[in-house]
């Protein structure tokens, strides 16, 4: 009967021929979640034996993903700003950039103050639920288009004891302003960019939750006006950017905003947009400031 780094080995080997990246480490992310047990039990105990079923089960979920289901929907489970949220395929997995959209929200709200907050869709929940649970004074609303992600939301707030106020709908979904921050990475893929995606992401990704229209920002089009009539003076929009998105939504953001920074994640792309809304000046202002 195989060992248990018998076991991983043969794994990674099977996904590496399947040209899945770091084969090992997912080897024995799998193998652990299957024992319930964290990664350090297996290199703490590398001779001990599967039982048989544990054995099928784990070489089950090895071909899974040598077939490419995605790791999180095998395992249920993905962590996002070092906690663990529900994941399943009514839901965008949450990404690592996605984290830098909740640092540079954060960032603009006080620690000890009260502060209205809405997540425009919101998919797993994990922006809305973390910015509950890192700014407990704040009271933050998410909305989201599709009930099945909604409803894994729900889980992940229950499982994290927020009291987070969802709504089922499209952009504000009927919630009232105003807000001192809204906060979205909404779908920004256009109708070809998801075409020639990796397979994987067609495959398993919920497609109205990554692909906008056939330009990739039409979201963006209707979100921001709609931000901008909700928002305090003065108050946040935080948005994800999809890749090259940055200029058409800067261009988006000419009236009534000022574009206060972007930043870039590891692959160096404008990942983060942090603007905030400004008042428009009158055009009998405008001609008073050249009298």
């Amino acid at each position: 009967m195989p060992t248990l780094h018998q076991e991983i080995a043969q794994a990674a080997a099977a996904l590496e021929q399947a040209g899945k990246d770091s084969p090992h480490l997912q080897a024995e992310v799998l193998l652990a979640w299957v024992l319930g047990q964290p990664r350090s039990y297996l290199f703490a105990h590398p001779e001990e034996t599967l039982a048989a079923q544990l054995e099928a089960r784990y070489r089950s979920l090895i071909a899974r993903r040598a077939a490419g289901e995605p790791l999180q929907h095998l395992t249920g489970e993905q962590e996002f700003f070092g906690r663990r949220f529900k994941v399943s395929p009514a839901a965008l997995i949450p990404r690592a950039e996605t984290e830098l959209v909740v640092q540079a929200a954060l960032e603009r709200i006080a620690a000890e103050a009260p502060a209205q907050v809405l997540d425009i869709g919101t998919g797993s929940g994990c922006i809305a639920i973390t910015l509950a649970l890192e700014r407990p004074k704040a009271h933050v609303r998410a909305s989201e288009v599709s009930a099945a992600a909604l409803e894994v939301a729900r889980v992940n707030a229950e499982n994290w004891a927020t009291q987070v106020e969802f709504a089922e709908g499209d952009l504000l979904a009927g919630f009232e302003g105003p807000f001192d921050l809204i906060v979205s990475n909404p779908p920004y893929l256009s109708e070809r960019d998801f075409e020639e995606a990796a397979a994987e992401v067609r495959a398993h990704d919920p497609r109205p939750a990554l692909v906008a229209g056939r330009v990739g920002t039409e979201v963006y089009a209707r979100l921001i006006p709609e931000a901008r009539k909700a928002l305090q003076p003065q108050g946040w929009l935080v948005l994800e950017l999809g890749y090259a998105s940055a200029e058409p939504v800067r261009a988006m953001l000419k009236h009534g905003w000022e574009v206060v920074e972007t930043r870039r994640d590891l692959q160096l792309w404008e990942r983060v947009l942090v603007a905030r809304r400004t008042e428009i000046a009158s055009s009998s202002h405008t001609a008073l400031k050249w009298l």
